[in-house]
């Protein structure tokens, strides 16, 4: 069968001064880094979340523009059409950057996000481009980009090396190749937080994050990584914040596995966004990997709360639980990794002037505001698992109303 793509038409930032606390299980204490000892007070996301493991000196400084400074670029972006990529897409648009999206054309290129106006909408639609490709098809990427003058490559989507070798062959001279990997690479380790010179685990869901970052490497392309924590915000497609959403609105019981005490990090979508101009042209990004997420770390526990909080709701109850006691099958009951998994950002805090515009609290209602509390979120509830949970731990089952 021939090959055949098709090619149609179709923010301003806050910066908190913030530090950083390592956590060390071998010590059994929590360690400073030294930007936090710098920092006089360790303070809370809020009285209420419950939400630690973090300093802040708690001040904002104005908006700043991001990246402004580089000159209007060629840009394809693989990916681009849902939660990370249409937030950065903007972005890019905004700042005069010439923006071609390419994916497989099965989903509509552009869409209305929660913080579009029809006229910024209507400019955004009509400014960035499109060719309808699958990637992984070497004949078909070499015709669709070859003489395009492609500068810069997003690639917001690719998972394995392969993925990348169509684009390197049919974009030989690129200025900068931008990839979105994954805090995920890192080895387990007993002294956190993960740091980008860490060892990492080419056994990993994530190995394939690696091989691309290791092929870019071989093959001499200017490239920089970027590796997300967890990511929330509207639009978010995994059922992070959602699922304790579901949860708070219907009056629910959250079960969280074991003690509840295990330390996390999420990042805000947009703030992830930002950080990802910001590398763009930066000559300190060049063949850089970087951690990105919130300034904060946090328990299960505190998610938990810190949602009900966003959401207006009351404190939940907490029902915590061995999952060695339960055969769950193929279903899903926490949403996170049960497990310490959190990352400095310290890095790119000093190298990218770039820091995290949202406070837990504040990201979360960011989300439940324009996404969740508008019923777009994007599963329906299934509380089979928590039902399994509660009943096994003794609690009355909540019936359907």
């Amino acid at each position: 069968m021939a090959s055949r793509c098709t090619r149609t038409t179709t923010c301003g930032v806050r910066v908190p001064n913030s530090g950083l606390v390592r956590q060390s299980k071998a010590a059994g204490r929590t360690l400073m880094t030294e930007q936090a000892k710098k920092i006089s007070n360790v303070s809370q996301v809020s009285s209420r979340s419950g939400v630690s493991v973090s300093a802040s000196a708690g001040t904002v400084t104005p908006v700043v523009a991001a990246s402004a400074d580089v000159a209007p670029k060629k840009i394809l972006m693989l990916g681009g059409t849902r939660f990370i990529g249409v937030y950065l897409a903007r972005m890019l648009v905004e700042q005069g950057h010439e923006v071609t999206l390419l994916t497989r054309g099965k989903s509509p290129v552009t869409s209305k996000i929660p913080d579009d106006t029809d006229e910024s909408y209507e400019k955004y639609a009509s400014a960035v481009k499109h060719i309808a490709c699958d990637r992984k098809d070497n004949d078909a990427m070499k015709a669709a980009l070859s003489g395009q003058g492609f500068q810069v490559v997003y690639d917001m989507n690719g998972r394995e090396a392969e993925d990348a070798e169509p684009i390197l062959d049919a974009l030989p001279d690129i200025e900068q190749y931008i990839f979105c990997s994954s805090a995920g690479v890192y080895m387990k380790s007993d002294q956190m937080p993960h740091r980008e010179e860490d060892e990492v685990d080419f056994a990993s869901r994530h190995k394939g994050k690696l091989n691309t970052e290791n092929l870019l490497r071989e093959r001499g392309v200017n490239f920089t990584s970027i590796r997300p924590v967890y990511i929330y915000g509207p639009l978010n497609y995994n059922p992070v914040e959602e699922w304790f959403f579901h949860r708070i609105k219907a009056g629910r019981p959250i079960p969280v596995p074991n003690s509840g005490i295990q330390i996390t990090q999420l990042g805000h979508v947009k703030d992830l966004a930002v950080a990802f101009v910001k590398v763009l042209g930066n000559p300190k990004a060049a063949n850089q990997v970087y951690n990105i997420s919130g300034a904060r770390f946090v328990t299960f526990d505190g998610i938990a709360k810190a949602c009900a909080e966003a959401a207006g709701a009351p404190e939940p109850e907490l029902v915590h639980y061995n999952p060695k006691d339960f055969d769950f099958g193929k279903a899903k009951a926490f949403p996170m990794r049960d497990q310490h998994f959190f990352a400095s950002i310290d890095k790119a805090v000093a190298e990218l002037d770039w820091e995290p515009e949202f406070g837990l609290v504040d990201g979360l209602k960011d989300s439940y505001d324009k996404d969740f509390s508008r019923g777009t979120y994007r599963k329906e509830a299934d509380f089979t698992t928590d039902d399994m949970i509660l009943e096994k731990l003794g609690y009355k089952v909540p019936t359907m109303a």
